[in-house]
């Protein structure tokens, strides 16, 4: 694929992190008591939450809070035109695990290598980028996870790129009910836990830069809807083990309040590929619009109530 910006390589970026990071991460997108795992630091199974790698690109290797809009400004795509990161927001995302990440990256060098897919044009609206992120064990060069991710750049078009290609859409099932459906509650604070993370975008912290873009106020960050969206998946149909996914994607399709009550419905599809079933999920706000479409994971389906020593249900058992 070819096209302004196309394969540009931004630097590497080192990345740490404490087992307090990602305990943090687990209270923050809704783990509870009965998986302790990823909530005490002394369980024998202790784990990370397989998608905390989503956030290492905005913390970095600091434990301080960051400049966002400074940090995303940093560096500039050569060959299209330098975009306000005031106004941008997350398209999509999807991420493979490929190695468990361990507790702390203590005694190993892990950096960020990230590359330009594509820069499109979509007019008035403004522009898309989609980037690739590989977490790297510098010393081996293991990769853990590779994050796929399209940020919008709201009303930023119109400078003659390319429009791009099509987007590939992963529906759910044509008339069957889900399988099953889960929920998560926000507070008015929820946002301002999440942030604590590293994503420090002042538009999930004050009302200034929402009202500006017509949201009237704060909003969540679309990646906390997307980190809750798969603590749910994983929780109901993945017996809360790590092992037991292996895909997540979904595309943000509107803005969550802080408050907002989310219900993510959730389908097997049956199909199977080495161990492997496609599941789709769309994510709702309660009495209100779809935030998270194109939802799909590829997982390992296990009995609720097993936990994650139970055994792969088949596409027939109900959940």
């Amino acid at each position: 694929m070819s096209g302004p910006g196309v394969g540009f390589e931004y630097p590497p970026v080192e990345v740490t992190w404490l087992k307090r990071d990602v305990l943090l991460f687990a209270n923050s997108i809704g783990c509870t008591t009965d998986e302790l795992h990823f909530l005490y630091e002394l369980h024998p199974n202790f784990a990370v939450f397989p998608t905390y790698p989503i956030l290492l690109p905005f913390k970095r290797n600091t434990q301080e809070v960051v400049d966002f809009y400074a940090a995303q400004n940093a560096i500039h795509i050569p060959n299209v035109p330098k975009f306000d990161a005031r106004r941008v927001l997350d398209g999509q995302r999807s991420i493979t695990f490929l190695k468990p990440l361990p507790p702390t990256s203590a005694g190993k060098k892990f950096e960020i290598r990230s590359k330009v897919l594509g820069v499109y044009d979509k007019g008035k609206p403004g522009t898309v980028v989609d980037t690739q992120q590989d977490l790297v064990d510098r010393s081996t060069g293991e990769s853990y996870s590779r994050v796929v991710s399209s940020s919008f750049y709201v009303g930023q078009g119109n400078w003659g790129g390319p429009k791009g290609p099509a987007s590939q859409n992963f529906p759910p099932p044509s008339g069957k009910k889900p399988d099953a459906t889960v929920s998560h509650q926000t507070n008015a604070e929820s946002a301002l836990l999440y942030r604590l993370n590293g994503d420090y975008n002042p538009l999930h912290a004050t009302p200034e830069p929402g009202q500006k873009m017509g949201f009237g106020g704060a909003i969540m960050h679309g990646l906390s809807s997307w980190n809750f969206t798969c603590h749910g998946l994983l929780k109901e149909i993945g017996g809360s083990d790590p092992k037991n996914i292996r895909e997540f994607q979904a595309r943000f399709a509107s803005p969550v309040k802080p408050g907002d009550k989310l219900l993510t419905q959730i389908w097997r599809t049956g199909e199977v590929k080495d161990g492997w079933e496609e599941i789709r999920f769309v994510t709702k706000v309660e009495g209100g619009k779809v935030c998270l479409s194109n939802g799909r994971a590829s997982m390992k389906v296990v009995g609720k109530e097993s936990g994650a020593s139970g055994k792969v249900l088949d596409e027939k058992s109900k959940l």
